[in-house]
Order: structure tokens, then sequence, then C-alpha cells
């Protein structure tokens, strides 16, 4: 009879080899290219398969029971397939949890975030571990993310906050918000403005419009270009003017 640590190390040998199944070499050259992994870019150092997110997903799906130690060694893998797999799975289990389990999970996935190091990463589990987690809790951790010097945790910290804003709350994504206004990086800027037009588009453009007032002329552009992007189109020519 196998032991328990043989068992579970078989299966995530055999999801190992289910991912490798449904790999492709071309696929895995056009992550490469869209994920940005040559030297000097955001995703340098990144591996790919060449797996699609359906095909993750369905992986995922056949190994929702693993344990966090084999989620441990998944999300400590080099190969960025690998480690949205674990997100997937992580994230599911976290949705399904008691206090107590969704806890550990959140406490896991704070200890390993230098793993959680590019954007479908951060997007996809986010706000389904980290913001849930904290919708009843102050976000200390968010706003210490958000004044870090790492962009992934710069990132998480903003789209954590789609969470509150599912939950009808603007408060939180606007201090975030606060704290990014002067970044640089696209993908920060990119993130803020998403976070922000769904407050406007999901609760209220009034007071997202409010908010806009006192600070449009310091966001980027692409932060502003996608915040405004549902306005009507002569009111988003007039913030890009600076006409408001």
């Amino acid at each position: 009879m196998l032991s328990n640590n043989n068992f579970t190390m078989s299966k995530l040998t055999n999801l190992l080899s289910e991912l490798r199944k449904v790999s492709s070499s071309e696929k895995a050259k056009k992550n490469a290219w869209f994920f940005k992994t040559e030297k000097g870019q955001y995703g340098y150092g990144d591996k790919f398969i060449g797996v699609t997110m359906p095909e993750q997903r369905v992986v995922a799906k056949k190994y929702q029971d693993l344990t966090l130690n084999d989620l441990e060694k998944l999300l400590a893998s080099p190969i960025h397939e690998e480690r949205s797999v674990a997100l997937i799975i992580l994230s599911k289990q976290f949705e399904k949890g008691d206090d107590k389990k969704r806890d550990e999970i959140f406490e896991f996935y704070v200890s390993h975030s230098r793993y959680i190091n590019n954007w479908d990463l951060v997007d996809g589990s986010a706000p389904r571990i980290v913001g849930e987690y904290l919708l009843d809790k102050k976000i200390t951790l968010l706003i210490m993310y958000a004044k870090s010097g790492d962009l992934w945790e710069k990132r998480i910290s903003i789209i954590s906050t789609f969470a509150f804003i599912n939950k009808g709350r603007t408060k939180e994504t606007y201090q975030i918000s606060d704290l990014l206004l002067d970044e640089k990086h696209d993908l920060l800027q990119k993130a803020v403005g998403w976070m922000l037009r769904e407050t406007g588009k999901r609760i209220s453009k009034k007071n997202l419009e409010n908010y806009l007032k006192t600070r449009y002329k310091k966001m980027g552009r692409t932060a502003l270009q996608y915040t405004i992007e549902h306005f009507p189109k002569e009111e988003r020519q007039k913030y890009l003017k600076g006409l408001i």
C-alpha cells in the first residue's frame, strides 16, 4: 500500500505529465513573446511550455485536492503554466474552504508572493484570494504592497481591490490608486486605470468623476485613458486635453 506522501507525489507527477501532454512548442514561443521574457523586459527569465488557459483549467480541475506542500512545489516552478495551475487550484480551494482553510491559504499566498510574478498570475488570483480575504479586515497589506519596490506586489495591491468593487465598494480602490498615481510602469498604469474604470462602470460614474477632478492631471496618460474608456467621446477628449 502506498504511503500518503507517495500518493500525493504521484498525483503531482501525474499533473505535470498531463500538462506536458497538451503542451506546444509553438504556443510556448508565442507566450514567451507575449509575456515579455526578453532581457530587460518585465517577464525576463519566465519559461513557457505552451499550455492554454482553458487547458490549464481542465488539468487543474482534476487535482483540486492537492496539498499545500504539493502546491508549493508547483508554485516554485520556473515554468509559468505550472505556477498558473497552482494558483487556479489555490483559488478554488480558497473559495470552497472554511475560515481556517482560508486563513491558511491567505498566509501561504502572501509568503509565496515572489512566485506570483507576471500580470496574468496576479490578475487571476489576487482578487479571489487576497481581496476576498480582506473584505472584512483592514487593508494594511495592500497599502504595504502599494508602497513596496516590487512591481508585482504593487499590481497585487490594486488588482485585489476588484473584490471590493464587486461588493459595491470604491473606498479601497481609490485609496490604493492614490498610492500608485505616480507610477510610470505601463502594467501599473493599466491596472490602476482598469480598477478605476470598473468603479465607474459597476458602482458610480459620478463618484469616479469626483475622484478624478483633483487627480486626473497627475495621472499617467495610459492610466487616464483606461479610466475614462467608457466615457462619452467629447468628455474623454476634455479629460485628455486637461479641460475638465
